[in-house]
């Protein structure tokens, strides 16, 4: 017999309400342990990824902790992603867990690509730093988040745009067509690599940097553009973004993980094929959460304002964060109280099969230790 609950919670938000097919804009999961009063519960949320059935969530519930797994209204919708909506939506879930559940602690759990998500939502409930999307106005209700009162990482990416900056095929020369190739850029092609020399990894990430800057200098040309039109806003592709190098040279940031697979696969199939990270696009969503120059979902900026007691916790066969993300994720947080634990296990903990268990363990058993029963 199961020793945890689940109920299903959604509600409106701030600034985005209930739509007229009944559509709530935020929505999740809530597990918790039978026949007892939970005082500590962790939130998950991503940007685009369904967390309401988050692996994690059961094995905490087991353990005597509320989890919320918790969506915003870009579900599955990154193409219309703003970073200021996003949190005021996760500060819904937020306040439902304080003020509905009467959840005394609130644990940030930043998992996967959620990890800057959930470290900027920490960072403007301290305090707002950031600034509005091109055009915007910053919501008032952005100055009305709660703030948690603990903080985990979990294999988690060190931010938006530089998750996607180091998986940028570089080769491309026409953003408008996915099978034109700089072959003194391609990773794929045998003659550059793997193994990969040190000047040509100094010269495909510079590349990679200088197409993500592209990007996003084609984006405001683009809306300066299309308001001559009487347009706001457009969408556009972005193709070849399954190109780390790092994916097929296991001695750049070694670990444990398997060489030459990606979470799509093969990396260079996963590459030349239509689905990866930022597919599709408006240009304001770009410029919110995939460009290094304007983003907000950077992770070190919000990191170097959180104080809390932290633990970064980093599996070793991870495919798409690297021990290079963890260390830095660790050394940008301010906190005088932070561990970094290194554990067995692929991105998503499937393998081996204790793996989550094993995680929900060491994370309890943090918890407990910071006085989080």
């Amino acid at each position: 017999m199961e020793t945890w609950q689940r109920e299903f919670v959604s509600m409106a938000s701030a600034t985005s309400a209930r739509n007229g097919a009944g559509f709530m804009p935020c929505q999740g999961l809530y597990y918790s342990p039978k026949n007892k009063r939970v005082k500590t519960a962790l939130i998950a949320t991503h940007y685009n990824v369904d967390f309401s059935e988050h692996y994690l969530a059961e094995f905490m519930a087991a353990r005597g902790y509320g989890f919320l797994g918790w969506n915003t209204r870009f579900r599955g919708n990154e193409a219309f992603f703003l970073l200021e909506h996003a949190l005021i939506d996760i500060g819904a879930g937020v306040r439902w867990l304080k003020e509905y559940a009467g959840i005394e602690n609130i644990v940030i759990l930043g998992n996967s690509g959620g990890g800057s998500l959930m470290g900027a939502y920490q960072s403007q409930a301290q305090g707002v730093t950031m600034t509005p999307t091109p055009d915007f106005e910053l919501p008032e209700a952005l100055y009305d988040l709660i703030p948690a009162d603990l903080y985990v990482s979990l294999c988690a990416h060190s931010g938006r745009p530089e998750v996607l900056t180091s998986w940028l095929d570089p080769s491309i020369t026409d953003e408008t067509d996915p099978t034109s190739i700089d072959p003194e850029l391609n990773m794929y092609d045998e003659k550059n690599g793997p193994p990969y020399s040190i000047e040509f990894v100094k010269t495909y990430r510079a590349a990679q940097e200088t197409r993500n800057h592209r990007i996003t200098d084609w984006c405001h040309g683009e809306l300066k553009r299309l308001e001559s039109f009487g347009m706001t806003d457009r969408a556009f592709n972005l193709f070849r973004t399954w190109a780390d190098l790092r994916l097929m040279d296991g001695t750049i940031d070694p670990s444990q993980r398997e060489v030459g697979h990606c979470y799509a696969g093969n990396p260079k199939r996963a590459n030349f094929g239509p689905r990866g990270i930022g597919l599709t696009n408006t240009l304001r969503a770009w410029l919110s959460m995939w460009s290094l120059k304007d983003s907000h979902c950077r992770g070190a900026p919000h990191l170097i304002r959180i104080e809390l007691p932290a633990l970064v916790v980093q599996s070793t066969r991870d495919t798409g964060v690297f021990p290079s993300d963890a260390e830095a994720i660790h050394s940008a947080l301010a906190s005088k109280d932070k561990t970094l634990e290194m554990i067995d296990g692929d991105h998503y903990l499937v393998e081996p099969d204790n793996a989550r268990s094993k995680v929900a363990d060491l994370i309890a058993a943090w918890l407990k230790d910071h006085g989080a029963e």
